[in-house]
């Protein structure tokens, strides 16, 4: 059985489906979440989001966040 851990405790996105929405192509928390049905609200867990969205890409994180080649519907131009 699979367990999952809750990263956004507001809407209660667990860190599966934001695996799995971005193994799909999707490469924004902001855009995943909207996707799961539910926007961030206090923004405090889009940091593992992102964590989590580079992992399943394959971007290496070195301080600041790694640039992604993203497709152009799914760039990430608001800030966390």
């Amino acid at each position: 059985m699979l367990r999952c851990m809750y990263v956004c405790v507001c809407n209660g996105h667990r860190d599966c489906e934001i695996r799995e929405a971005a193994k799909s192509g999707l490469r924004c928390a902001r855009t995943i979440y909207a996707h799961l049905g539910k926007p961030p609200q206090c923004g405090r867990c889009l940091d593992v989001a992102t964590t989590l969205i580079e992992e399943v890409h394959g971007a290496v994180r070195s301080g600041a966040a790694a640039a992604l080649e993203a497709p152009a519907e799914d760039v990430c131009l608001e800030s966390a």
